[in-house]
């Protein structure tokens, strides 16, 4: 088995020396609707493959997972369905579903990235199918991409979704399960796109489970690999495993900045393993190449915690290449209580987007800039750059 870097429970010990990590407490003023009749969370914008964010007719676009105001908002994993809106200084803007209804090849539609050719029009979706379409639900993940065209605000077009890289059983155990054990689920999703300026490689990293362990917490963050050229992508070993650890790093992506190579993901407070502590947030790694070690940021892997106040409030973090931040607001407003209920997880379910903000990184270690924050004007920042709003 090649070397993978571990997370381990000796840097989670960690946080306890960080003290800039917690965000703000979201408010009512805080959450205000991207899609008025629609929850909306897990979200991805348009870039290049660069990693620029696509800024086109001065608005930045950007996919959410969506699907109507159910009872029960935990239901809407059951449901979801990629929708695409766009970002500008008047907010946001609806611009309805990404593929006609019974395209994709799953029963639901999952989260990914989505990657913009230099014409501004070719568009290449990689995304989550989760189950079979017209099957019965099951919680089996595959890995899918499509191109379409992007004009004029909608995406059309699509050709036939192919799979693009399957689990190995070795790396990475095959996420085929009807139901899950004890409210966890075996992961192969979340496929993020990343381009290697260096030579031109090009990765896919997803959200995975162990293939080598038999263990309840067996969370990596797995890759795929296509050298320059190439047209199929490659199984290689994990990035980052953790497992006795964690079950899910979900939703990773890796930012270039400065010559060093920033992988980001998310997970909640209740993934990680009996005994270890450590917040719902946003975690990280950096490495000076792409074969690593990775080294965790701020010697803990934390980047920016939910409060403790609300450790429920917000979650699925993605950064993009210029170093903005976006979330979506979760279970806000609990003063600590848990959302136990579905009455209660209704009530306080945001279903929106949560306030941006901004990291600086230097080095090995990140911090959170939040010192302006506004969901509807997309001023965050206080260096003299700018938000994905105000830069339009």
């Amino acid at each position: 088995m090649p070397a993978i870097t571990h997370w381990s429970a000796e840097m989670l010990g960690r946080i306890a020396d960080q003290s800039d990590a917690q965000l703000p407490v979201i408010t009512a003023a805080d959450v205000v609707p991207v899609v008025a009749d629609r929850d909306v969370w897990d979200m991805w914008q348009i870039a290049y493959a660069d990693g620029r964010t696509a800024m086109i007719d001065g608005r930045s676009w950007w996919f959410f997972l969506a699907t109507p105001k159910f009872d029960d908002p935990d239901d809407r994993h059951d449901a979801a369905r990629i929708r695409l809106t766009s970002y500008g200084t008047d907010g946001w803007r609806d611009h309805g579903e990404t593929f006609p209804k019974g395209f994709t090849p799953g029963s639901r539609e999952w989260s990914g990235s989505a990657v913009l050719g230099d014409d501004d029009t070719t568009l290449t979706m990689y995304f989550t199918a989760s189950g079979r379409r017209g099957g019965p639900r099951t919680f089996e993940q595959r890995l899918f991409e499509t191109q379409g065209r992007f004009v004029d605000g909608r995406t059309f077009d699509w050709s036939e979704p192919v799979e693009s890289i399957a689990a190995d059983g070795t790396y990475y155990l095959r996420a085929d399960q009807v139901e899950g054990v004890n409210g966890r689920i075996k992961g192969f999703r979340d496929p993020g796109y990343f381009r290697d300026p260096v030579d031109a490689t090009e990765y896919l990293l997803f959200a995975g489970s162990a293939g080598w362990v038999d263990a309840i917490d067996d969370g990596v963050i797995g890759v795929a690999v296509r050298a320059a050229g190439d047209t199929r992508w490659t199984i290689a070993p994990p990035l980052v495993e953790s497992i006795g650890v964690n079950s899910e790093l979900e939703r990773p992506h890796i930012i270039l900045r400065d010559g060093l190579y920033y992988l980001f993901w998310s997970t909640q407070a209740k993934r990680f393993a009996p005994g270890i502590v450590a917040p719902t947030g946003l975690y990280g790694m950096v490495a000076d190449t792409m074969a690593g070690p990775w080294r965790p940021l701020n010697g803990s892997g934390l980047v920016a915690a939910n409060p403790a106040a609300e450790p429920f409030q917000a979650y699925c973090w993605w950064v993009t290449g210029e170093l903005d931040v976006i979330s979506f607001v979760d279970f806000w407003g609990l003063k600590g209580v848990a959302p136990d209920t579905a009455e209660r997880r209704r009530a306080h379910f945001g279903g929106t987007a949560a306030p941006w903000f901004r990291l600086l990184l230097d080095g090995d270690h990140a911090s959170v800039q939040v010192e302006s924050r506004s969901t509807s004007t997309g001023t965050i920042s206080t260096d003299g750059e700018s938000s994905p709003a105000s830069r339009a």
